[in-house]
């Protein structure tokens, strides 16, 4: 089974900007697509982002609205990692942070995922 570890959280304040790590030991991991999702007290989860793995190393992305030109996601095969950079952030983007994959390659337009890290938690307030 795949083990993912977010890391990166923080306080900061309005305008701002966090890294997020999402990690694991297996090679395998670089042909998954990956997902963030982010769930704030009281409401219900919501998909971020997504970044798909190919066989030509051709990483297609996807962003929620509400993220759209703020936050950017890539991935760095040879330290089997997923980042979420997050840009210009604002008190609504606080939540926990998770990163999650179903081990298919390409992203899923139902947000279906069955693997999830343990979540690293984003503050942004002044």
């Amino acid at each position: 089974q795949v083990q993912l570890v977010e890391s990166g959280g923080g306080l900061v304040q309005p305008g701002g900007s966090l890294r997020l790590s999402c990690a694991a030991s297996d090679f395998s991991f670089n042909y998954y697509a990956i997902y963030w999702f982010r769930q704030a007290p009281g409401k219900e989860r919501e998909g971020v982002s997504c970044i798909s793995s190919s066989a030509t190393r051709i990483y297609y992305t996807y962003y929620a609205d509400s993220v759209k030109g703020r936050f950017t996601i890539s991935r760095d095969n040879a330290k089997n990692t997923v980042y979420l950079q997050m840009n210009s952030l604002k008190p609504e983007d606080t939540a926990v942070y998770y990163c999650a994959t179903d081990l298919v390659g390409t992203c899923d337009s139902t947000w279906k995922s069955d693997f999830w890290g343990q979540g690293t938690q984003v503050t942004v307030s002044s």
